[in-house]
């Protein structure tokens, strides 16, 4: 095979990878925010108590390594190895562009899925103090001084303003 045709092949695999791990990390962003809930949190029970925000700290959240970006980086690998060697050196080939593509696609996804979020700090009516770190999209709707209300189910808690 010419070479420009195995450079265009390598490209093409490269390319068509290169979407196949971009979608799969697009699907992979969660909304970490006080009112977006998960399907196994409905009609859950929820543990209810008001307080006041004394303090909001910006934290960075690690991303996630969901295996998904290992796996499309190593769909991706495998087909841009394929693209060298003839024989049993092309196997090998496959082999080694499907492990570093683990690799690569397994990084790629928790960088790309890291983010910022807050630490709320807050001082319940009943009581004692407590730390919910969520994400806050608009950053007006919790401020210092907030009367809140911290929802909780099992360990995960979230925290709204509270009505008036």
């Amino acid at each position: 095979m010419p070479f420009s045709a195995t450079k265009k092949t390598f490209h093409s695999a490269l390319l068509a990878g290169s979407l196949v791990v971009l979608g799969v990390l697009s699907g992979c962003a969660s909304d970490l925010s006080g009112h977006r809930y998960s399907r196994h949190e409905a009609r859950q029970t929820q543990r209810v108590q008001f307080g006041t925000l004394i303090s909001i700290e910006t934290v960075e959240l690690e991303g996630s390594e969901s295996g998904a970006g290992g796996l499309a980086g190593a769909t991706a690998g495998g087909i841009a190895g394929s693209a060298f060697g003839k024989g049993g050196g092309k196997g090998l080939s496959v082999i080694a562009g499907a492990v570093a593509g683990y690799a690569l696609g397994n990084q790629a996804e928790k960088t790309a899925t890291e983010t910022t979020a807050s630490n709320l700090t807050i001082e319940l009516e009943t009581g004692g103090h407590i730390a919910v770190v969520q994400q806050i999209p608009d950053p007006n709707s919790l401020l210092v001084g907030d009367r809140v209300k911290v929802l909780s189910i099992g360990n995960t808690s979230r925290v709204v303003r509270a009505p008036h």
